[in-house]
């Protein structure tokens, strides 16, 4: 059974950093593109970065320069390190793994950025 766990989220000041993880288990996760997406109310759920198996990264427009996506296949775990951060990133903020059109889903940490 697959599972893939987010931590990190929380109340942080505009400008302020946090650091999500997500832990995955049941899963070869070396082989696994990993990426982040999040959901703010009301909205879709978009894309915010992605990793592949290979460490190539790509960005969102509007993290770019703020967030990065990292990985560590040794602990099954991805982050994403989120800097200068503004309201507009309030959301649900969620881990994905995907390999050859499959693909798993954690349950999400809610991220709030308010004064």
């Amino acid at each position: 059974q697959v599972h893939l766990v987010e931590s990190g989220g929380g109340l942080v000041q505009p400008g302020g950093s946090l650091t999500l993880s997500c832990v995955a288990s049941g899963i070869i996760f070396g082989i696994y593109s990993m990426a982040w997406y999040h959901q703010a109310p009301g909205k879709q759920r978009e894309l915010v970065a992605v990793i592949t198996s290979g460490g190539s990264t790509n960005y969102a427009d509007s993290v770019k320069g703020r967030f990065t996506v990292s990985r560590d296949n040794a602990k099954d775990t991805v982050y994403l390190q989120m800097n200068s951060l503004k309201p507009e990133d309030t959301a649900v903020y969620y881990c994905n793994a995907e390999r050859a059109a499959r693909e798993y889903w954690g349950q999400g940490t809610q991220v709030i950025v308010s004064s």
